[in-house]
């Protein structure tokens, strides 16, 4: 499973591991695999580098967590060869200190759950908040901007923020087939690497709690690339 090249950039070249029970995290524990998934530590001590997004992970709670290991548990084994990833940067010492406890945050069509479902979950605002040489630009959350190469050419995340240049053209039903299918008001198809397979499978109503926390999110026009 995997082994797919993610990025290749001159501060990185990021292969996904293979995290079915044939690779190496057949052989941790549970709790060996909830770590390197929320804090991006191996069991060996050594860091799980980007683009794996560790600072939403740290805000998944306890319960999706398990959910998640117990899942990766019952994906069939795969044998395969992945090549290491190579960093030409310098990774940090950690992503932070140990996460002891994270509550779930109550479902329903809220703000707080949308952001929730944006953030730890699905990692929308990962991908649509700029990024800058110091990281993700957290002043202009979801404004959109970062370039993404591929087999697909280029495609470009796009403003999320209730900014005329954002989506504060569309309406919550042209959002929610947007998200789900790729496919624009005007039936343009939009370009990967959005999983919008995976979004199809979510609940209307986890969309809808999504669209609420987009909506109130600061309205920012999109940067300008250099």
């Amino acid at each position: 499973m995997s082994g797919r090249l993610v990025d290749d950039n001159p501060a990185f070249t990021a292969y996904a591991p293979n995290i079915t029970p044939a690779g190496p995290v057949g052989s941790w524990s549970d709790a060996d695999l909830a770590r390197a998934i929320r804090e991006g530590l191996r069991p060996d001590g050594t860091l799980i580098g980007p683009p794996m997004p560790i600072g939403l992970y740290r805000g998944l709670s306890d319960s999706d967590l398990a959910a998640i290991v117990a899942y990766l548990r019952t994906v069939p084994a795969v044998e395969n060869t992945v090549p290491p990833s190579v960093y030409r940067i310098a990774l940090p010492p950690s992503w932070g200190p140990p996460v002891d406890h994270v509550a779930d945050v109550p479902a329903g069509q809220t703000i707080a759950y949308g952001a929730y479902l944006a953030g730890p979950v699905a990692h929308c605002m990962e991908c649509h908040t700029p990024m800058t040489p110091q990281g993700p630009d957290h002043d202009n959350p979801g404004a959109g901007g970062m370039v993404f190469n591929g087999p697909w050419g280029e495609s470009v995340a796009a403003n999320l923020t209730p900014h005329p240049e954002g989506i504060a053209r569309w309406s919550d039903a042209d959002l929610a087939r947007m998200i789900t299918t790729g496919t624009r008001p005007d039936g343009t198809q939009m370009l990967p690497p959005m999983g919008y397979g995976y979004y199809a499978q979510a609940k209307p109503e986890d969309i809808s709690a999504i669209i609420l926390y987009l909506r109130a999110l600061p309205p920012r026009p999109t940067p300008e690339r250099p």
